[in-house]
Order: structure tokens, then sequence, then C-alpha cells
């Protein structure tokens, strides 16, 4: 297991730096965000089409045969006695907005790196490539003490103040936050309609509210969870024994013998992903599956 005792230099499968996720840049022009078949990595056949571009209102004119209904302008409407219709236009740039994780059990891994060294570089990745792609980059982070967001912006410089934003862990004007359901409610009113959102998380405390926030943001945005987990979460050791576990200040003792117990915990982990599963289904919805032995970049392409 990895111990979170730090060594007196930087450990990179604890830690991350900026000049490690400046470097993802070079990596970058592997991947591509708007695919029209973005397909959930073990998640099933569902096939979720990404709408690309976003659409931005331009103006309002009189109603004319074969206009959509629901794009009626009913306040021009109500003001002038004429039906009015929105006209949008396409945007140049689709805002890419990418929400990670950094609660206490991120920081956590019994081999390859710890959850938030692998979160920070898959939200690296992801923002080198919107980047590269012309596209502006805004994030949000989130911890159980607080929760900041970044407004979408374009360039280099962008992406720089994302990516310090992880290295740092904090900002200076937060929101106290406690649960993933205020997080994801925060989330739809800062990511714009027609926004790419990432949500890059173990997805503890993944429960009915919580998914009420993410159905609503996938209205009017397209949403992609990145699910981070590490092997052991996923299912003990087969082998017989008493394991102790610690973060340093807690500690927890599990003995393989303890059949009920053994099948309660890897049962825990299995309802989890299945109910990320079942929600990458809906539409507006794709799910990537990683685990911290995984290479970020082949999870994102």
């Amino acid at each position: 297991m990895i111990s979170k005792a730090f060594p007196s230099t930087v450990e990179p499968r604890v830690t991350v730096t900026l000049t490690s996720l400046i470097e993802l840049a070079g990596f970058a022009v592997r991947i591509k965000l708007h695919h029209p078949q973005f397909r959930a990595r073990q998640s099933g056949g569902y096939v979720s089409r990404f709408k690309g571009r976003g659409m931005e209102f331009e103006e309002a004119r009189i109603y004319q045969a074969g206009d959509d209904i629901r794009s009626i302008d009913w306040r021009v409407t109500a003001r002038t006695g004429t039906t009015h219709t929105k006209v949008f236009r396409e945007e140049r740039e689709k805002p890419v907005f990418i929400s990670v994780d950094n609660r206490a059990a991120m920081h956590f891994a019994t081999r390859g790196v710890f959850k938030s060294v692998l979160a920070a570089k898959l939200a690296g990745l992801l923002a080198w490539t919107a980047q590269q792609q012309g596209d502006r980059i805004g994030g949000q982070l989130f911890t159980e003490q607080f929760c900041c967001e970044l407004k979408p912006q374009n360039g280099r410089p962008a992406v720089l103040r994302f990516l310090d934003l992880l290295v740092k862990g904090t900002c200076g004007a937060s929101a106290a936050i406690v649960s993933l359901e205020q997080v994801l409610a925060r989330l739809t009113h800062h990511a714009r309609p027609g926004s790419l959102v990432y949500v890059i998380s173990d997805f503890r405390g993944l429960d009915a509210k919580a998914e009420i926030h993410l159905a609503k943001l996938s209205e009017h945005c397209d949403v992609v969870l990145v699910f981070v987990y590490d092997a052991l979460e996923k299912a003990l050791p087969t082998y017989q024994g008493r394991y102790r576990f610690t973060d340093q200040v807690r500690e927890v003792v599990i003995d393989s013998a303890d059949s009920p117990r053994l099948q309660a915990y890897q049962q825990h982990f299995a309802d989890r992903q299945q109910r990320l599963e079942q929600l990458a289904k809906k539409p507006g919805l794709a799910l990537i599956q990683c685990s911290t032995t995984d290479d970020p970049l082949a999870c994102l392409r």
C-alpha cells in the first residue's frame, strides 16, 4: 500500500506538481473531446451522441412557419403582442468545465498512484486538449471543507490557472461544502448550457438527490462521469489474513475470514459502480472508469 507519510522529496505517486501537469500538454494531441460516438467504457453498449459546439442566443425575430415552437420567446411575444422566436448561432468555442474531487478518500491507493493524482492528471489532459481545440476551459475543485469554481476562459493562461488550482488544492473565494449533492447543485449553476462537463471523482456519497442534479445538468450539457477507483476498493485480497489500513490518524483492521463483512464490503463498491453505469445510460451522460494503475491517456482515448 502506498503510504501517505510523505518523503522529503516529492513522490509522484502521491502528489502532483505544476511541472508534471504542464508536461501533459504534449500528450493531449492524442485526445479528441468532441467525438460523435462517445462510448461509455465498461458500461454496456450505450452510445452517447454529443452535440458538438454549443449554441448561443443571437436575436428574437417574428415567428415563421416551420419554426420550433419550443424556441418561442414568450417575453418578447407578450411585450409586442406578436409571436417571436429565438434565433441561435453556433458558438466558435465550446466551454469545457472540469469538476475534480479532492476529498480525503481520493488521497489513497494500494498500487499505482493516489486517486487524487490520477484525477489531477486526467483533468490536466482534458484541459490541454480543450485549449488545443480552441475551447474555453473552466473548472471546479471540491473537498469536504470547500468548493470553488473557475469561469471558462480562452487560452493557455486559463489552463495554467486551472492546473495551479489542482496543485494548490485550495482557492481564496470558496463555499463550504459537506456533500456531493451540494457540489453537483453548484455545478448546475456554473456550467453554461452547451458545455462539455467532466466530473472526475470516486463518487462516494452518490445518492438519489445527487443524481437529480446530474440529470438536470445533462438536459443542457454533455456530461462525462470519470469514475476513479483503487483495486482494493473493488475487491479485497483473496488469501487469508488480517489487513490493517490507516491514514495515519484512523485505523481499520479487516479479517478476510469474516465472509459476511467481506461480501458487504465488495457489494458496497459494486452497488456504486452499477449505479454509475445505469446513470450513464441516460441521454446526455457517459461514463469512463479508470483505476489507479491505468494510464490516464489510455482511459481518455
